[in-house]
């Protein structure tokens, strides 16, 4: 067996040794890990791909990748949900993980270049657009408009991603709208759910490719949304991340009719599973 390809299964069954190098809460239910391998290694992952964090004695769980592969050391944000996530919360900086992958087919970065992208992210599926995101920022000059549409239930869910306040402050080149879904005392900005971005965009339709992730309910709504605006379906890509599990395609928890959504996902181009009820 070739070196590279020792290592590649090694990756996929032995989980290595990451330190937690910083460690922000976003949420009361979700918080952001900093992390790099013990060994000096990078993760070596595509944007929108995911990974195995592996505790000892409580098992492990799929987490979405949320830094840009041109970033040293790799980001995760851990939702709280579970046995495995929630020991993940109460780890401080110094802890270590263990880390399986990546896997996955991540988003088709190199097959986008020239082309406005359209980001549309809701609540927690904003984890792994970062990835994209980040990576779009650092390799500026092969894309065109960056379009990232935000869209939190309230203020206080709203991710502050160590580069939140640039795109806020339109830097970055990052040309971000925000809203909630429900306001509050001190919330200035849009309130509504996170379609109510979509008519007022100006896109280029032969260039704009959407680059949707969020909560299952959102996607019926914002594939209508871009519908509206004559958006062809094959310029449209959808990250069903939240159905992963061991991440080899063995205990098929993930599968869609023939798809198993670790191996041949979590990222599908809209037209590969229009016709699948159970996939949306």
């Amino acid at each position: 067996m070739a070196e590279g390809a020792k290592k590649m299964e090694a990756s996929q069954y032995l989980p290595k040794y990451a330190t937690i190098k910083k460690v922000i809460p976003f949420t009361e239910q979700e918080k952001f890990f900093q992390l790099a391998f013990d060994d000096g290694s990078e993760l070596g992952h595509q944007p929108g791909q995911f990974v195995e964090v592996s505790l000892l004695g409580f098992g492990e769980a799929p987490i979405s990748i949320s830094s840009s592969p041109t970033a040293k050391g790799f980001d995760l944000c851990a939702r709280k949900v579970g046995r495995v996530t929630e020991v993940m919360h109460q780890m401080k900086e110094g802890d270590k993980f263990g880390i399986r992958g990546p896997f996955g087919k991540g988003f088709p970065a190199a097959a986008l270049k020239g082309k406005d992208l359209l980001f549309i992210g809701g609540g927690i599926g904003m984890v792994p657009l970062r990835s994209f995101i980040n990576f779009s920022v650092d390799n500026r000059k092969d894309y065109g408009r960056i379009m990232l549409l935000y869209g939190a239930r309230s203020p206080k869910e709203i991710f502050d991603f160590p580069e939140f306040g640039d795109w806020k402050a339109g830097k970055k080149d990052v040309e971000l709208s925000l809203t909630v879904d429900r306001g509050d005392d001190k919330w200035k900005g849009h309130v509504g759910v996170i379609t109510t971005l979509v008519p007022p965009l100006k896109l280029d339709l032969d260039k704009t490719v959407a680059i949707v992730c969020g909560p299952p309910i959102m996607y019926k709504f914002v594939l209508l949304a871009l519908e509206s605006k004559n958006l062809k379906d094959d310029h449209i890509y959808l990250s069903l991340e939240r159905r992963m599990k061991c991440g080899l395609g063995k205990c098929g928890h993930c599968q869609i009719h023939g798809y198993y959504c670790c191996q041949d996902g979590p990222v599908f181009n809209y037209p590969l599973i229009k016709s699948i009820k159970e996939a949306l």
